[in-house]
């Protein structure tokens, strides 16, 4: 499941999170982001309590994308406690975005 974030459940949902959350900031124009959005869903299901899966859309909330410094998109961040820990910019496959998420989550 993939919770879609906002400025209103953003402290609930990231900032206070228990577990790390993966943050896919994304735009509906975005080509990349489009394709990235079923691999994104599909592996939200592989993570169930070790990672939380989230999107915030740039267009309707760029006071979050900005605070992240985000500059290109896709952009998945990856926070423990509300702070970035790492990043992955563009789109993947899913076994290679896996691979990446599972030597990210084996660091924090």
């Amino acid at each position: 499941m993939v919770i879609e974030i906002n400025q209103e459940n953003f402290e609930k949902e990231v900032a206070k999170s228990k577990i790390p959350v993966i943050i896919d900031f994304f735009a509906d124009w975005c080509g990349p982001c489009q394709m990235m959005k079923p691999v994104f869903e599909k592996l939200s299901e592989s993570y169930k309590g070790r990672l939380k899966f989230s999107k915030i859309n740039t267009e309707n909330d760029p006071e979050l994308a900005t605070k992240f410094s985000v500059q290109g998109i896709p952009c998945l961040i990856i926070t423990k406690n509300g702070k970035e820990v790492n990043r992955i910019v563009g789109f993947m496959q899913e076994d290679s975005l896996k691979e990446k998420i599972n030597g990210i989550l084996n660091n924090i």
